[in-house]
């Protein structure tokens, strides 16, 4: 298990290019998938994890979860992190993110990742969380692509809805009391989880940060590690 600081490299890039990659595009990494790990068909559980959920403030579709890896969906398992109860752990290698409880368990959830040589690890905690966020690309970001001027801070950034990179929910990540600019945070792009196509944030199924936000409160602790290759059961 890896502990310490976050790297600063990633604090660099952060959340800022998470939300760049879903404006932009970027390449992706994909981890390994079966053919086995697809559900063909309906299930009734599923359909009710990944259905639409209508009670929000931007009503949210459903989720094609037939085309996502069975791994991926979330799930309660035995705690592999090591970690006290009420820590959440994102696991770089898998793709997942856990949520530790009491008698050795945990909720899974599947993630997507920063590109490759934006990898980070280390420790942090939630500083605090927000339902529908307003995206707010920094300057430094806004100079290198001026088609986000629109979306800068001075313009106050991007409102929230369906298309704002972060999502239903966001979790803010900070370290020693500074903003690591590093967030978990929805996504409508359910295709990037199990995929290297941000730099840097933790993005979610929004039904699944939905689903985290309700379970994390404010100062949570989160280390990121990366733990051994997972192998079905």
């Amino acid at each position: 298990m890896q502990s310490g600081k976050l790297t600063r490299r990633g604090f660099v890039i952060g959340g800022a290019g998470a939300a760049a990659a879903v404006l932009t595009g970027c390449s992706a990494t994909t981890a390994e998938t079966t053919q086995s790990e697809i559900v063909p068909i309906s299930h009734p559980v599923l359909e009710a994890t990944y259905g639409p959920i209508l009670n929000e403030q931007f009503p949210l579709p459903a989720i094609p979860y037939q085309k996502i890896a069975k791994r991926y969906y979330r799930q309660m398992v035995s705690d592999p992190t090591g970690e006290r109860p009420g820590t959440l752990v994102v696991d770089t290698a898998n793709y997942f993110l856990y949520l530790t409880y009491e008698g050795g368990q945990a909720m899974r959830y599947g993630v997507g990742l920063g590109r490759q040589g934006f990898e980070w690890s280390g420790k942090g905690v939630i500083q605090y969380k927000r339902q529908w966020p307003r995206w707010t690309p920094p300057d430094e970001m806004v100079v290198r692509q001026p088609e986000l001027a629109p979306y800068s801070i001075a313009n106050g950034g991007m409102p929230p809805g369906l298309k704002n990179p972060l999502g239903a929910r966001a979790l803010y990540i900070f370290q020693n009391g500074e903003d690591t600019l590093y967030r978990i945070h929805g996504s409508p792009e359910w295709w990037t989880i199990g995929k290297s196509v941000s730099s840097g944030c933790v993005r979610m199924i929004n039904q699944d940060v939905v689903d985290l936000y309700g379970r994390v409160p404010g100062k949570t602790p989160i280390v990121v590690t990366s733990l051994p290759r997972f192998s079905e059961a």
